[in-house]
């Protein structure tokens, strides 16, 4: 049977399950990437786990979100995930080095291999033929541990690309175009996989720009093929030896099909706040702003530095705007100096700041209050910039520099200049100074972790009762995101280690009192519209509110990370069976549960409460009604430890 590249990955890892949309699967993991803002809790897993050494092929551990070392908490967290890394056989790469995803991309991609990681964007490596899946830290742990990673065999959707794109025209725009087309749950159950004879035209960084965004799609993963694009890439960075060709097969088909001709595709910008509330740059041209950012996983690459840094050369940044450079790598920043870039990017006005996130996830940056902000960064949920009232737009390069230079929203084929022709360098700096390899096996057992006063073991949770009474705390709409259940920034991130500290900020701008309410209730339900949970993989935002007392969500529907999230610590997610029902609903009631672990063996199951019965679904393979009712994967594995 001909294959296209996403079934000849899932077909080459595959350990359990048929390949029939919607049937629990399970893959073999290659490698696995974890960042500091999850990957704590990761190593705090494994520690719980008792493993002695990894059994991937490759894990790489990256300090790149919580950079701001404003007491000791971030930096003593740096420390544990480097002994960490020494203690159990993972690649470490220090704060400052860059990005987990394009400095993966540069050092570790391979074509033909499996990826998972502790963070959303984790299928930007989708860009090297590599089938790279965001999960929850507890399912990364278990891969580290030689585990098979569980999901449902998501339908393939095939983008097909003609033609090439114009001037003042990027990746960005693309990936906002199927934004603009589809939202942020367009993606659910699906993988993406593009081809067609548009992709001549894009380069490797290009198409991680577009693969690292079909998070915000709600996709599964993103794929592209293996081929002279990306052979282009690993000889440029010194790893010819790795490239392989993975093209789809002559014939192959798609479960979903798409077009898209890059010729049409014009400047788009997502408004706030909503990477899917997309409209052309021209509807909202003429908007003032205070500030313009470059940078993040979502523009990582060479170019997107290099073609604002050629469009201002030689000009001004408007004066009331701040012009501000996030570097996603080390290597990539040399290389920009190397070539004058940084250069024109200083005397043009712009700030220039350390390679990582940065205000991507709110740590620093975060923009003035009332004002417009326009970033390359993949996501502009309220608040998430460290701006409680914020107002951020997503945009391309092009756009926002254009739009640092007029002082207001600017379409970049409005300006008076020629567009700048960039091209990738051929060779490109390398710098490893700040990426330790793996220590051998001997050496490794002799390491201490390094634990700093911040750090709390994970919390211990009980099974989920037979039986339950429980009151419906919140109410919330649909697209909640989990920067919404548990927030980000440099107020709140450097607790991610210590959950009952951090969990004083769950669900802060969604209900103010719901802390203090669950502290008073007890157990509890939560009601949510469409897509609870969209956004980051961070498992704290299951976490943290089980530790306040969740034990059951009820949705209309849930993004994929966050729906095994809740799962993989005890909490029971369900839908409606009419969404009919979500509006007889409301917080301060209460819904009780009989016989529940019989009935979770059936599909649907019901709930009782003021307006009678409800009926509600759960869609759990038998698996994850074991670790549920286990009360989490970690008393699931202990349970058959004991067993065994």
């Amino acid at each position: 049977m001909a294959r296209n590249v996403a079934q000849k990955l899932i077909e080459a890892h595959l350990v359990e399950g048929e390949m029939k949309p919607g049937e629990p699967i399970a893959i073999t993991i290659d490698q696995t990437l974890t960042q500091d803002a999850t990957g704590t809790m990761v190593m705090l897993e494994l520690e719980a786990m008792g493993l002695e050494r990894v059994k991937t092929e490759l894990s790489a551990q990256y300090v790149d979100h919580n950079l701001i070392q404003g007491d000791n908490k971030n930096p003593d967290d740096h420390l544990f995930l480097q002994s960490s890394a020494a203690r159990l056989g993972v690649w470490f790469s220090r704060a400052g080095n860059g990005v987990s995803h394009p400095t993966h991309q540069q050092h570790f991609s391979k074509p033909g291999k499996t990826l998972l990681g502790s963070d959303s964007h984790t299928p930007a490596a989708g860009s090297m033929g590599m089938l790279a899946i965001g999960a929850g830290g507890i399912d990364v742990a278990m891969a580290m541990a030689g585990e098979p990673f569980h999901l449902k065999m998501p339908e393939i959707w095939g983008v097909k690309l003609t033609n090439k794109l114009k001037d003042w025209v990027s990746a960005k725009d693309v990936i906002l175009e199927m934004l603009r087309r589809h939202g942020v749950d367009g993606g659910t159950g699906r993988i993406i996989e593009y081809y067609g004879p548009g992709l001549e035209s894009l380069s490797a960084m290009d198409r991680h720009v577009i693969a690292n965004m079909g998070a915000e799609l709600g996709a599964t993963s993103s794929v592209f093929p293996s081929d002279e694009a990306v052979k282009r890439f690993l000889t440029a960075v010194g790893r010819a030896d790795d490239w392989q060709e993975l093209k789809a097969d002559k014939g192959a088909d798609y479960d979903v099909h798409e077009t898209i001709d890059l010729a049409n595709v014009e400047p788009l910008i997502a408004k706030p706040s909503s990477p899917g509330n997309v409209v052309p740059v021209r509807e909202v041209a003429g908007e003032p702003l205070s500030q313009a950012y470059i940078g993040s996983s979502a523009n990582p690459g060479y170019r997107d530095f290099a073609i604002a840094a050629a469009m201002v050369k030689g000009r001004q940044i408007h004066d009331w705007v701040s012009f501000d450079v996030n570097p996603t790598s080390r290597s990539i920043l040399e290389t920009l100096v190397r070539d004058g870039h940084v250069a024109s990017l200083l005397a043009a006005g712009a700030r220039l700041h350390q390679a990582g996130c940065n205000g991507c996830i709110g740590m620093g940056q975060a923009p003035a209050n009332d004002t417009n902000s326009l970033r390359t960064t993949p996501r502009n949920f309220p608040g998430r910039s460290g701006t409680r009232e914020d107002r951020v737009f997503l945009c391309s390069p092009e756009t926002a520099t254009a739009s640092a230079l007029r002082g207001e929203i600017t379409d970049p084929r409005d300006l008076d200049f020629d567009y700048p022709r960039i091209e990738e360098p051929d060779s490109p700096i390398i710098n490893t100074q700040n990426l330790f390899a793996p220590l051998k096996e001997e050496e490794a057992r002799k390491v201490k972790l390094i634990k700093g006063p911040n750090i709390e073991s994970l919390p211990e949770f009980e099974p989920l009762d037979d039986n339950l009474e429980l009151p419906i705390l919140v109410k919330a709409e649909d697209d909640v995101s989990t920067d919404e259940i548990m927030p980000a920034g440099s107020e709140v991130l450097p607790y991610r280690s210590n959950i009952p500290r951090i969990a004083d900020f769950v669900f802060r701008g969604v209900d103010e009192d719901y802390v203090k309410k669950a502290k008073d209730k007890g157990d509890h339900i939560v009601v949510a519209g469409d897509n609870y949970g969209q956004g980051s993989s961070r498992e704290h935002a299951a976490i943290a509110p089980r530790y306040l007392g969740l034990r059951i969500v009820i949705a209309k529907s849930f993004a994929r990370i966050h729906w095994q999230n809740l799962i993989n610590f005890g909490v029971l997610p369900l839908t409606f069976a009419s969404e009919d029902d979500y509006d007889k609903l409301e917080a301060g009631q209460s819904l009780s549960f009989e016989g529940l672990h019989d009935a979770l063996q059936q599909d649907t199951l019901k709930a009782k409460g003021e307006h009678g019965e409800i009926d509600l679904k759960h869609g759990l393979s038998p698996r994850q009604l074991e670790v549920l009712l286990a009360g989490g994967l970690i008393n699931w594995m202990r349970n058959n430890k004991e067993a065994a």
